[in-house]
């Protein structure tokens, strides 16, 4: 996501009643390892990496860069979300130019279930909001992912689609921060 114009990187921490959302640190690299080599967060996206082949691949500051925040709570990283742009390869679009920006997000497993994936992706989607006002954000997960479909209703995705990927069923919803309503399929 680098053809934002003029919104400015990175941003000043955005902070919620519980988290804070700040750029990528040295201290946080330990967490980032957890994270990609954990069995339960590789659950829908493909498996857990290696922890041998993550502690000679990430960088010192790993994920430093545009749309990349880390979720801090009580001062250390417990999971990180991105707004990239959508591959246009890729299925699932609201927009013929395939343009839109798309929500990711992570969290290590001590983190589940306690309300901080939607807590910190709503501070993310308003933080968009007011740097892109108007522009849509897409989002996909497996359907069997019922803790990430529950996060997409809880945030106000709207599904525009369904379709194969991966080798399971996928969910594409859309967000707005002018109308909830009204998109279709591109």
């Amino acid at each position: 996501m680098t053809d934002l114009g003029p919104v400015a990187w990175p941003p000043a921490p955005i902070r919620t009643g519980r988290l804070v959302l700040r750029e990528s640190e040295g201290r946080d690299r330990e967490a980032f390892i957890e994270l990609f080599a954990s069995p339960e967060v590789g659950t829908y996206i493909g498996g857990p990496r290696p922890r041998d082949e993550l502690e000679r691949t990430v960088p010192e500051v790993p994920g430093r860069r545009f749309g990349f925040f880390v979720i801090e709570l009580g001062g250390a990283m417990i999971g990180m979300i991105t707004l990239d742009r959508r591959d246009a390869e890729r299925p699932g679009h609201v927009r013929p130019d395939s343009g839109e920006t798309e929500l990711g997000y992570l969290f290590l497993p001590e983190a589940w279930g306690c309300g901080y994936a939607a807590e910190a992706c709503a501070a993310a989607l308003d933080w968009f909001a007011d740097a892109l006002p108007g522009e849509p954000v897409v989002l996909c997960t497996q359907t069997a992912n019922d803790r990430s479909m529950r996060v997409a209703a809880k945030l106000g995705f709207v599904e525009v689609e369904k379709f194969e990927e991966y080798d399971a069923e996928q969910w594409f919803g859309v967000w707005s921060s002018v109308t909830p309503s009204g998109w279709a399929r591109a």
